[in-house]
């Protein structure tokens, strides 16, 4: 299934938020994207529709396994590309939003051959 970058960058909010506050609500994703609960309403059913979320009877939601595994690739390229655009001089706010934009459209295999040349320079420097 090929993902858009905004079901990404949704998927993503979702475990960023569950790891930090241990729940997620509508209203939570809302608030953090700036985006209108309206809107987050109409992306969640579309989500779970696609069977990468599901919603609880209490309007928690909850990553599916598949939901998850994309979340988690999405973040680690998150953090992955902002430590190196970091380490090779980008201000760390830069760096960041930079790194949002990157991760949506670098392929795997590309990724992988940035993280496996910048890893062992980077501990090096620990």
């Amino acid at each position: 299934m090929i993902m858009s970058e905004s079901t990404e960058m949704y998927l993503e909010t979702i475990l960023v938020l569950q790891n930090r506050n241990g729940h997620v609500r509508s209203i939570d994703i809302a608030h953090e994207m700036n985006f209108s609960k309206p809107t987050i309403s109409q992306q969640m059913k579309r989500l779970s529709k696609q069977g990468l979320i599901t919603i609880d009877d209490n309007n928690y939601i909850h990553l599916t396994d598949e939901g998850h595994r994309i979340a988690a690739m999405i973040f680690e390229r998150h953090n992955e590309l902002s430590q190196i655009l970091t380490y090779i001089g980008v201000p760390q706010d830069l760096a960041a939003d930079d790194a949002c934009r990157i991760e949506h459209y670098i392929s795997q295999e590309t990724f992988d051959a940035i993280k496996a040349y910048f890893d062992p320079l980077m501990k090096k420097e620990s």
